[in-house]
């Protein structure tokens, strides 16, 4: 009978102890006001389960120290502290990937770099000329993309629009099985990345 997994196959008991984190965008967004012209840019921060392969994305709204401090309070408060963050290192990339040079400054700052000793947790930077170390959460950051590309089209959305909607991707992203399915009808549920997160799958899709 098709049902949830049994609770002895939810392992561990606590994801996002080990994450791999990265920037994406930007993005062009709207102000709330309904008549206004003026247009912004907004990122997302990208955190990935190195156990599970779960994912939490964040809406950032600028690309700033403070920005960014606020996205990881925010990621912290719903997904409990992680132990290690591995980051990317902007000399791994070029071109449309400039904003990488700013990120990883963020990263490294004097604040940032505070608040994770104060907190506990350990901060590594994959090492240089390396890309293929942050290549699972590049995969998902592809995955998201294309996923934001189908629905949102040309479409420019204020800031609540689109964090709802990264919401609902974050959903599919950790809906996706990790297992292959079985053909036998009386096989349970593949195992996701949200049984890890709420012990049953995630089923909201945008």
């Amino acid at each position: 009978m098709m049902g949830d997994l049994p609770r002895d196959r939810i392992v561990p008991s606590r994801p996002f102890e080990k994450v791999g984190l990265d920037y994406a965008g930007s993005i062009i967004t709207k102000p709330n006001f309904k008549r206004s012209r003026v247009t912004l840019k907004s990122y997302f921060a990208i955190f990935i389960c190195f156990s599970t392969k779960a994912t939490h994305l964040e809406v950032v709204s600028d690309l700033t120290t403070e920005a960014f401090l606020a996205c990881l309070r925010r990621f912290i408060a719903r997904r409990s502290k992680p132990s290690v963050i591995w980051s990317d290192n902007a000399t791994n990339f070029k071109g449309a990937r400039n904003i990488l040079s700013e990120w990883n400054e963020i990263c490294k700052s004097n604040r940032i770099q505070l608040f994770s000793a104060e907190e506990g947790i350990e901060w590594n930077f994959i090492p240089p000329a390396s890309p293929h170390f942050g290549g699972l959460w590049e995969a998902n950051i592809k995955s998201m993309k294309r996923i934001l590309l189908r629905v949102a089209k040309s479409a420019i959305m204020n800031f609540e629009e689109l964090t709802t909607l990264m919401a609902q991707i974050e959903a599919v992203l950790n809906s996706r099985p990790l297992s292959p399915r079985s053909s036998d009808p009386n096989d349970l549920n593949p195992l996701t990345p949200g049984h890890f997160l709420t012990n049953c799958a995630i089923s909201s899709f945008p």
